[in-house]
């Protein structure tokens, strides 16, 4: 599996959750400045060049058309040579701009994706996938277009000053006409700014929500297909997209009250720079050429304010997609490694002294466990559903952490340990393995990217899964579909079997990952294990007496809490809670 090394992001956010949200962005954009700097004092430059066009306009029309003094000829090149030299420089500020957007969206992802990442299982249990996808893509994109874009609309605005400055040097009291109406369009932009913001967050939220019913559809189609459940689903969405349209229309109604007088109040302006204009030049105290260049200036002035109202709605916008992207980036990680942490001799011994354990909806699922496994030892734990098996495994591997006890592998608290050295030292297979849409040597490899063809054979040998692979059509090459899909569920447990072993861990953990393979399959897979490795430590959630009879010992499970321990047989004969369990829960 070939992968191009990750640039780690230039700057994050500013972690105080008491600032607003532009100035922990701030960071970011600092990150990125020379960029940012070069594109924006391109981008005013080649303003610089548009605003002489106007008044070349106004001297040749005088000089060359009324005064006939000059030639005509020598302003049409000059105009054009301005005209070309914008041109350029504002392709070089795209480009700079462009590639300052890109950078910021980069470390943006970077952040948020590294800080999912880091999140406990207990945050995924609360968390919906489309709302996260959401603020992982559109909700960054709009952060990443006011910090990039924002910047460059207000430079591009400041050729209303320019153009004013000019005006002013040419005739005064026509230039204080002109921008007579802008203190308004000031006022109104703060009021339709007021108005959008929550709108803004609206929008946002129902996004998130037509993302989640997507996502989850689009994850359970197999599901929905089977209930035949299509046309339900359906109006689901129309349900959670006419909430978005709604929203939409909420906000367009409120951009229909403003922005109209916002972009027509300039041209309020040019009535009345042509009306005094006019009687000015009928009075001798302007020409021609002065009201054709205050024309044009006065018309260089209605795109800085539509954008102005664009950039108010892309403020509010980004605000809100911002508050909702730092809502996860201040949730803290649950889990983290220790500030001195221990790494132990890996032998395998695992035990719980006293684990008491509740799943973060308050569901509990340990009450007091104590249980101790000693390395190379095999050891079944059986009990009926929701007596707190699979739980025992993932605080092994520390998905969660206790409530109260301790979990220990090789004597030492699995809080003491660094979390990449425990989840490569306990191995854990679940119940319902996930593959991801690529090879199946990529796939097995996944723990372990530089291993060999020989390893991952190795592996794929020792789960069962060799066989099936050497008789597809390009063998270990051959890309599954999405989670595997296009594997069988047996054959997708003895893959995700052989991803465990590939990181040959001195604890391996079955979480009731044979239950799809066959009785012959398992134990070819068991046998190859105890040839491979005797002195590996195995935790099987046991659901078949084929695979309890493998254990050296077994472990009965009821309300959190071991209710018995011993071999099979022993167990059978002397325990009727066992009895009775593998009567209703454990399959021959």
């Amino acid at each position: 599996m070939t992968s191009v090394p990750r640039r780690a992001p230039k700057a994050g956010i500013d972690p105080d959750p008491s600032k607003s949200w532009l100035r922990r962005a701030w960071p970011i954009v600092r990150a990125h400045r020379l960029l940012l700097i070069t594109s924006l004092t391109l981008s005013f430059l080649g303003l610089v060049a548009q605003v002489q066009i106007p008044d070349l306009l106004r001297i040749g029309i005088d000089r060359a058309l009324v005064d006939r003094t000059e030639s005509l000829t020598r302003y049409v090149w000059l105009i054009a040579a301005l005209a070309v030299t914008q041109g350029f420089i504002n392709f070089l500020a795209r480009l700079y701009l462009l590639r300052t957007a890109f950078e910021m969206e980069y470390d943006l992802r970077c952040v948020v994706f590294d800080h999912l990442m880091r999140m406990s299982y207990g945050f995924y249990d609360r968390a919906q996938s489309g709302e996260l996808l959401s603020r992982a893509t559109s909700d960054i994109r709009a952060v990443q277009m006011y910090l990039a874009f924002g910047p460059s609309i207000l430079v591009q605005c400041t050729i209303a000053l320019i153009a004013f400055a000019l005006m002013l040097s040419i005739n005064a009291p026509l230039a204080v006409v002109a921008m007579v109406t802008m203190p308004a369009i000031a006022v109104l932009g703060v009021r339709m700014r007021k108005a959008i913001f929550p709108v803004s967050w609206l929008i946002q939220s129902r996004l998130a929500q037509v993302a989640t019913v997507v996502d989850e559809n689009v994850q359970g189609v197999r599901v929905v297909k089977a209930f035949a459940a299509e046309k339900r689903q359906l109006d689901l969405l129309a349900e959670a997209a006419g909430g978005v349209r709604w929203a939409y229309m909420v906000e367009s109604r409120t951009r229909s009250r403003w922005l109209p007088v916002m972009d027509n109040l300039p041209r309020l302006g040019l009535a009345l720079v042509l009306l005094l204009g006019g009687l000015m030049v009928l009075d001798g105290q302007a020409t021609v050429g002065t009201i054709v260049a205050f024309n044009s200036y006065v018309l260089m002035l209605l795109p800085p304010f539509r954008m102005l109202g664009m950039i108010i709605m892309m403020g509010q916008r980004a605000a809100a997609s911002a508050q909702r992207i730092y809502d996860i980036l201040d949730t803290p990680a649950a889990l983290t490694d220790p500030a001195v942490p221990t790494v132990p001799e890996p032998r395998g011994g695992l035990a719980f002294v006293g684990v008491r354990f509740a799943y973060p909806d308050g569901t509990p699922a340990l009450h007091g466990l104590d249980l101790r496994i000693r390395p190379g030892e095999t050891v079944a734990l059986v009990g009926a559903t929701g007596s707190g098996k699979s739980t025992v495994a993932k605080l092994a591997a520390r998905f969660y952490d206790a409530d109260a006890g301790r979990v220990l592998l090789d004597d030492v608290d699995v809080r003491d340990h660094p979390l990449a050295t425990l989840r490569s030292r306990v191995g854990i297979v679940p119940d319902e393995p996930f593959l991801f849409s690529m090879s199946l040597h990529d796939n097995i490899a996944f723990g372990h990217p530089a291993a060999t063809r020989e390893e991952v054979v190795a592996a794929a040998s020792a789960a069962g899964a060799a066989g099936f692979i050497d008789d597809l059509p390009q063998g270990y090459d051959t890309v599954v579909g999405e989670r595997g899909y296009t594997l069988s569920g047996g054959q997708r447990q003895r893959v995700a079997i052989a991803r465990a072993l590939l990181l040959n861990p001195p604890v391996l953990i079955l979480d009731d990952a044979t239950s799809a393979v066959d009785v012959r399959v398992e134990h070819e897979i068991h046998e190859a294990l105890s040839r491979l490795m005797r002195s590996r430590t195995t935790l099987v959630v046991a659901h078949r007496l084929a695979t309890i009879n493998l254990a050296d010992r077994v472990v009965l499970i009821e309300n959190g809490r071991v209710a018995a321990e011993g071999t099979h047989t022993r167990l059978l004969a002397t325990e009727p809670r066992y009895a009775r369990v593998l009567a209703t829960e454990v399959p021959a």
